[in-house]
């Protein structure tokens, strides 16, 4: 919503910014989607090498 607000007020201001925003923002998503899902997934790498070397001490912890 915020977004919107502040996208309005630059479209009062200057109306060929504000569309020039309209219409490179999603160029701008589209090129940085890449390093969204490599970052997803470098992110499962870790929690999985997290998960390695904290399973024997999860085994050795839950003894009776």
């Amino acid at each position: 919503m915020l977004t919107l607000l502040i996208w309005l007020a630059l479209f009062v201001l200057c109306w060929p910014l504000a569309l020039l925003a309209l219409v490179i923002y999603p160029v701008v998503w589209l090129v940085l989607l890449p390093f969204r899902v490599l970052g997803i997934a470098v992110d499962g790498v870790f929690e999985l090498l997290r998960a390695i070397f904290l399973l024997p001490a999860r085994m050795l912890g839950n003894r009776p």
